[in-house]
């Protein structure tokens, strides 16, 4: 049975059982005062005078009346349940068709129930909010992998362009051409290596333990610095034990992601960049500052998205895969935190990442 058959069926037959109570109770009353038979008063002629009621009597009276009055709570139950059944399941129903045309594809649907705040309308808002979600999250990972499919497309079209070429040329410089080949090569290692990790972070595959950010600071910088020196940015890092809870190989990787990025895309000539560290009430905060050109607030807002390199302000030859500042986002939800850019004032980027801090070790 449908779920409006069963509540009219319910609306009637409880209809149905406070009309039996009721009746039995005025029946019950009525008993209680009416004699079995008639009474004769002594002295007089024995014979009653006018309409006298006994039990019998108003039994067969009022027995067809009680009937048909249970008759008509029954059609009236079963009318009027039906009706209000289907008032109350109306925004199920609308609910449920929006349900089919998200199963078919279509996510752009949303149900929008009107009315004032119920169980009902609360239910529709949710639906709409995750439907909204979804949407977002499947064009994201559309774009992400048709992003992916053309940057490892490019790699492997030069491979086999260079290849042709040489084979057109056979007296061509074998050194060179193996020279690009390696390049191309390591970029295509390169983007796949980045592209695995970000999958594992996003599948949050990894057991958390407390990691101190600041030594993660540190080691970041330390592998990074030849790479600053040669570029002629100087870094500096400060602040003080953060200790969040997580994986201490993403950490490590989300801080030197930011550091290469800050490195990357800097000023042409002594450009700087700092790294800090803090602690707040329940949360640490990594903080990676560098100087570079002037940024507006729709240009800092596009960088977390994958394969966006920023090329207005990237050196050449150091753009990387475009997945830098999208892997350090996903490490940072990975781990239930919040990842902010914003422009600086004097050009340049501040990147602040605050997790969770980590809960205090036992009689520590």
């Amino acid at each position: 049975m449908s779920v409006r058959l069963k509540l009219t069926l319910s609306y009637a037959g409880f209809l149905m059982v406070a009309g039996v109570l009721l009746l039995a109770t005025v029946w019950g009353f009525l008993l209680r005062y009416v004699p079995e038979r008639a009474l004769i008063v002594p002295g007089s002629t024995g014979t009653p005078t006018g309409v006298f009621p006994v039990r019998s009597n108003l039994l067969h009276v009022f027995a067809p009346r009680a009937a048909a009055v249970l008759a008509f709570l029954l059609l009236f139950g079963l009318v009027g349940g039906w009706i209000l059944a289907g008032r109350m399941l109306a925004p199920l129903t609308r609910i449920t068709h929006a349900t089919r045309l998200a199963t078919a594809g279509s996510l752009a649907h949303r149900i929008r129930l009107p009315g004032r705040s119920d169980e009902f309308r609360d239910l529709a808002d949710v639906f709409d909010g995750m439907l909204e979600q979804l949407e977002a999250h499947v064009a994201e990972q559309r774009r992400f992998a048709a992003n992916a499919s053309h940057e490892l497309r490019t790699p492997l079209a030069i491979s086999k362009a260079l290849l042709e070429v040489a084979r057109r040329d056979p007296d061509a410089d074998t050194g060179e051409l193996l020279d690009r080949l390696e390049a191309v090569n390591t970029r295509a290692i390169d983007l796949t290596e980045a592209l695995l990790l970000l999958s594992r972070a996003e599948q949050r595959t990894f057991t958390r333990e407390p990691v101190d950010l600041s030594l993660m600071a540190e080691e970041a910088t330390e592998t990074l610095l030849p790479l600053a020196e040669k570029h002629g940015v100087g870094v500096k890092t400060g602040g003080e034990v953060a200790t969040a809870s997580g994986s201490p190989a993403l950490l490590l990787q989300l801080a030197t992601n930011l550091l290469h990025n800050a490195i990357v895309h800097n000023l042409p000539e002594h450009g700087t960049v700092r790294l800090g560290t803090a602690v707040r009430p329940g949360s640490v905060l990594l903080t990676v500052e560098n100087t570079g050109e002037q940024l507006t607030e729709e240009q800092v807002a596009t960088l977390t998205e994958p394969f966006q390199r920023g090329s207005d302000r990237a050196r050449s030859g150091h753009t990387g895969v475009g997945l830098g500042l999208a892997i350090a986002r996903t490490i940072t939800q990975a781990h239930d935190g919040t990842l902010t850019l914003a422009p600086r004032p004097g050009g340049g980027l501040r990147v602040t990442v605050e997790l969770p801090a980590a809960a205090p070790h036992p009689g520590g």
